[in-house]
C-alpha cells in the first residue's frame, strides 16, 4: 500500500506552521464530520483520514519523525538513532566508501526485524545460568480448612541441582576451556561488504567456554529428577483463583541460575450447610415455630466452635442474624469475616397438632400475610 501523503490529505505546504495546519485541519474536520453527513460512508473514511494525519501533524514530535522517516517513523519501538545510522552506511555504500560500520545483530533485529535473512537477535541461543521453570499443582482442600487455614505437606517429582557435579554438567575434575572460535567473548565478528555485524558464537552458544567431560550422573544437564517432601502454609482464606507462591521451590535452575517457583493451586470442596462470598460465610439455620414467636437461645456450630446464638421473638422465616467476626479467620492486615444465619422456620410435618392449636395460631396473625404479594 502506497505511503499517505499527511500534508497533502490536509491540503497544507510541507514547511506550513502549527496554526496553518490546525486551521486547515478545522476546516475539513467540519465539511466532513459524521453529524454533519450522517449515513455517508464516503464522508465518514474521510475524517478519519483527517484525524490521523492531523494527530500526526499537529504534535511537534510526531511530524519531525515523519518529516525525516516517513510513516516508518512512527511505528510503535522505532529507532530513530539506529535508523540515522542505517542510512549513513547506505549512504557511504551507495557511493563506494570502504570499511564500513559495525552492528550488533540485535540492533537491525530491533530496527527492521531480521536483515537480509541473516537473521535477526539470537534471543534464548546463550548458554550462560538460566532460571529454573515454575511449577503448578493442584491440591484438594476441605471448605474448613480453607476458611480457617492450615499446614500441610506436598511430594512431588522436581528437577534439583545435581550434587555429583553441583549443577555445573560437568565430570568432577573434568574443567571447561575458552572457546577458540570467539577467544572466551561469547560473540563473533561477521563482515557482509561495508557492515560488520557481531553475532553469537555458534561454537559455544555464547557462553565462551567449552564444556569439559559431562556428569555421568546427570548426564550434562546439571539436574536430575528427585521426589521432594515440601512443606506448605495455607493462610486463611485460601480461594481456587488464587494460586498460593513458594519461592524457590519449582525446578532447579541451569548452570548455576536460580530456583523456580511453585505454585500451589486451591481446589475447595464445597461444603453441605456453609457458603461463601469472599469472607463472609452463609449458613441457613433451622428454627422451631416456638423459637420466632417467643425467642429463643440456641446453639449454632461456626468453623471456629459453637456459640449461643439468640433468637429475637417474632423472628421471620428468611431473616439474617450477623455474627461478627466469625467467618473466615484474620490473616496478617486482613481483618476476619463475618457469619450470617438466615433464619429457616420449620413447620412440624405430622398431623398430631390439634385443629384448634392451628386455628390459634392463624388467629394470631394480625393481618393477611399476603397484602404485599402483588404483580
Amino acid at each position: 500500500m502506497a505511503e499517505r501523503n499527511y500534508y497533502q490529505i490536509l491540503g497544507v505546504e510541507r514547511g506550513a506552521s502549527h496554526d496553518d495546519i490546525r486551521k486547515a485541519y478545522r476546516k475539513l474536520a467540519r465539511k466532513h464530520h459524521p453529524d454533519i453527513n450522517p449515513g455517508n460512508k464516503e464522508a465518514e473514511n474521510k475524517f478519519k483520514e483527517i484525524s490521523i494525519a492531523y494527530d500526526v501533524l499537529g504534535d511537534e514530535q510526531k511530524r519531525k519523525l515523519y518529516d525525516e522517516f516517513g510513516e516508518a517513523g512512527l511505528a510503535a519501538g522505532f529507532d530513530a538513532d539506529k535508523a540515522r545510522s542505517y542510512q549513513q552506511w547506505q549512504q557511504q555504500s551507495a557511493a563506494g566508501a570502504g570499511g564500513g560500520y559495525e552492528f550488533d545483530m540485535d540492533d537491525l533485529s530491533e530496527l527492521f526485524g531480521g536483515f537480509g535473512g541473516m537473521g535477526g537477535r539470537a534471543r534464548g541461543t546463550r548458554q550462560g545460568p538460566m532460571r529454573g521453570e515454575d511449577i503448578e499443582s493442584s491440591m484438594d482442600i476441605d471448605f474448613l480448612d480453607a476458611v480457617r487455614g492450615f499446614q500441610t505437606s506436598i511430594t512431588l517429582q522436581r528437577p534439583v541441582t545435581c550434587d555429583t557435579c553441583d549443577g555445573s554438567g560437568t565430570r568432577p575434575g573434568s574443567k571447561p576451556s575458552q572457546c577458540p572460535e570467539c577467544g572466551g567473548s561469547g560473540t563473533i565478528s561477521v563482515a557482509q561488504g561495508p557492515l560488520q555485524f557481531r553475532q553469537t558464537c555458534p561454537r559455544c552458544m555464547g557462553t565462551g567456554k567449552l564444556p569439559g567431560d559431562p556428569c555421568a550422573v546427570c548426564r550434562g544437564s546439571g539436574r536430575v529428577l528427585r521426589p521432594e517432601t515440601i512443606r506448605v502454609n495455607i493462610p486463611p482464606g485460601a480461594e481456587p483463583s488464587k494460586r498460593i507462591r513458594l519461592r524457590g521451590k519449582g525446578e532447579a535452575g541451569v548452570r548455576g541460575g536460580p530456583s523456580g517457583d511453585l505454585y500451589i493451586v486451591p481446589r475447595i470442596r464445597p461444603h453441605p450447610l456453609l457458603t461463601r462470598s469472599g469472607k463472609d460465610l452463609s449458613m441457613d439455620l433451622p428454627i422451631t415455630i416456638g423459637e420466632a414467636v417467643r425467642g429463643a437461645t440456641v446453639e449454632v456450630p461456626t468453623p471456629m466452635g459453637k456459640l449461643k446464638v439468640k433468637i429475637p421473638a417474632g423472628a421471620q422465616s428468611g431473616q439474617r442474624l450477623r455474627l461478627k467476626g466469625k467467618g473466615v479467620s484474620a490473616h496478617g492486615q486482613s481483618p476476619a469475616g463475618d457469619l450470617y444465619l438466615r433464619l429457616m422456620i420449620r413447620v412440624p410435618t405430622d398431623n398430631n397438632i390439634s385443629a384448634d392449636v392451628i386455628d390459634k395460631i392463624d388467629r394470631a396473625y394480625a393481618e393477611d400475610v399476603r397484602k404485599d404479594v402483588r404483580l
